[in-house]
């Protein structure tokens, strides 16, 4: 106990010179041309100026913003947006999809094939796997993506099995990138679903 006593007398008093020259130390953060001398405040209040409305609006809008980590789409942050979807948007949504694991994702895509418009899947024998499938998809005849049998760590991929007019509340989202996880595989997604967002970043 007695041990316990002075090792903790002995850090308070360790402690001491500088808690000494703290009163200093904070005159001179507040404009004091010195040790000893008077405080000046002026210092402080133009920084706070400055950094309190910085973080105000940090406070705002951070909140809002959404962090793309998906290297499928060109944007780094997005936020929402109002307004209805168009052609070419950025939408969010979440996905629950067994290639996502347990948990549901928000992930960011493109609105690529609208209601209305025709959406044609022709499959083909694939180029890099043997005894493997292919889907290509396009939209009133552009090429939206072509499906892959794989993916990372030789997981096998399902591809959407449907060609047609897009039914009114769907839409076909996705990206340019070739091993993109988007409607190439888990289908359309309703348009109540999606979240029309604006690139930020």
């Amino acid at each position: 106990m007695l041990r316990l006593f002075w090792a903790l007398a002995s850090a308070i008093l360790g402690l001491w010179p500088r808690l000494r020259r703290l009163p200093g130390k904070a005159a001179i953060a507040l404009g004091a041309p010195g040790l000893g001398e008077p405080a000046r405040p002026t210092r402080l209040w133009r920084a706070l100026a400055f950094v309190l409305p910085v973080a105000l609006l940090a406070a705002i809008a951070l909140p809002k913003v959404s962090l793309v980590m998906s290297p499928s789409i060109e944007a780094f942050a997005v936020r929402k947006a109002p307004g209805p979807i168009a052609k070419g948007d950025y939408v969010m949504f979440t996905l629950r999809h067994p290639i996502t694991g347990p948990k549901p994702v928000n992930v960011t895509k493109y609105a690529l094939c609208m209601p209305g418009e025709r959406l044609t899947m022709i499959v083909t024998p694939s180029i890099g796997a043997p005894k493997a499938w292919d889907g290509h998809y396009f939209c009133n005849g552009h090429l939206l993506g072509v499906s892959l049998p794989y993916g990372i760590h030789g997981v096998k991929l399902e591809h959407m099995q449907w060609s047609g007019v897009i039914p009114p509340g769907m839409i076909y989202v996705g990206s340019h990138h070739p091993r993109g996880f988007d409607s190439r595989y888990f289908g359309l997604v309703p348009a109540a679903k999606l979240t029309r967002m604006e690139r930020l970043l």
